[in-house]
C-alpha cells in the first residue's frame, strides 16, 4: 500500500496544480460546469475498456474524452451553442450509458477511484501530463480568455478562436483523464471547479488568483489522497473533496471576516 500511496500523492500534486489552474479560466468565465461535466464523459469509454480487457481500462476513458472533445468542439462551431450547453448535454447522456454497461464489481472504482490501482507508469503520466497542460494553457492563456470575451474581438487581433478552444477542451481532458485514477470519474471534475473559486474568494489580483487556484487543487488532491492512505480507505475521490470544500470554507470565513474588518 506504501508505494501506491506515494505515487497517488504524486499525482494528486500534478493533477491538483494543473486541474486548478486549467479551472481558474472556467471559474472566471463562469464556465464550470464544463469542467465538472466533461469528467463524466469518461465513464462510458472505461467501461468499454473493462470489457475489451484493455491493459488499462483508463485508455478507453481517454479515447473517449478526446473523442469527445473534438465532438463537442465540432458541434460548437456547426451550432454555434456554448460549450456548457453542448457537455451538459453529452454528460448527462455518457453517464447514464457508462453506468449501464460498466461491470457492477468495477463500478465503484470508475465512479470514486482507487488509489492501490495507481502504479509507477501512471504517475510518470499524470506528472508529463500536467506540466504540459500548465505550459500550453500558459502560453495561450490570454487568446482563451480573449476568445471567450469576445470572440469577435479575438479573430480581428488575429486569433484562431476555433483552434484555440479545441486545444483548450483537449487540454481539460487530459488533465481530467489523468486523475480519474484518484478521484474517479464523478468528482473529477471537483478538482477543476472549487480550487478556482476558493481562490476567487481571497484574490485581490489576477496572479494571486492563478497561483492560489493551482495550490489549493494541490493542496485538495494531495490532503485526500493521504487521508484516505490514513484511514486504509481505497477511494480517494470523497476525501478530495471534503479537503476541498475545507478549503473553500475556510477561504469564505477569510472574506466575511475581511468584510467585517473593513465595515
Amino acid at each position: 500500500m506504501v508505494e501506491p500511496l506515494l505515487y497517488s500523492l504524486t499525482v494528486g500534486i500534478f493533477v491538483g496544480f494543473s486541474a486548478g489552474y486549467l479551472g481558474s479560466i472556467m471559474v472566471l468565465e463562469k464556465m464550470a460546469l464544463v469542467g465538472d461535466a466533461l469528467s463524466h464523459v469518461a465513464l462510458p469509454g472505461i467501461a468499454l475498456g473493462i470489457r475489451l480487457n484493455l491493459p488499462d481500462p483508463l485508455l478507453g476513458g481517454f479515447a473517449f474524452l478526446f473523442v469527445s472533445a473534438v465532438l463537442i468542439w465540432h458541434l460548437g462551431r456547426i451550432t454555434r451553442l456554448g460549450f456548457e450547453t453542448l457537455v451538459g448535454a453529452m454528460f448527462t447522456l455518457a453517464l447514464a450509458v457508462g453506468i449501464l454497461i460498466t461491470p457492477v464489481p468495477e463500478l465503484l472504482e470508475a465512479l470514486f477511484g482507487n488509489i492501490t490501482e495507481v502504479g509507477l507508469l501512471h504517475m510518470i503520466s499524470a506528472i508529463i501530463i500536467s506540466v504540459v497542460a500548465i505550459l500550453l494553457t500558459r502560453a495561450v492563456y490570454n487568446k482563451i480568455v480573449l476568445s471567450m470575451i469576445s470572440e469577435e474581438l479575438a479573430t480581428s487581433t488575429g486569433i484562431n478562436v476555433a483552434r484555440i478552444n479545441l486545444l483548450y477542451l483537449l487540454l481539460v481532458s487530459l488533465v481530467v483523464a489523468i486523475g480519474i485514477k484518484i478521484t474517479g470519474t464523478l468528482l473529477v471534475g471537483f478538482l477543476v471547479v472549487v480550487p478556482a473559486a476558493a481562490a476567487r474568494n481571497v484574490s485581490s489580483n489576477l496572479f494571486r488568483y492563478f497561483a492560489l487556484s493551482s495550490i489549493f487543487g494541490a493542496a485538495s488532491a494531495s490532503s485526500g489522497v493521504m487521508f484516505s492512505g490514513l484511514f486504509n480507505m481505497a477511494e480517494a475521490g470523497p476525501l478530495v473533496v471534503l479537503s476541498g470544500i475545507a478549503i473553500f470554507l475556510t477561504t469564505v470565513l477569510v472574506k466575511w471576516a475581511s468584510k467585517f474588518r473593513a465595515a
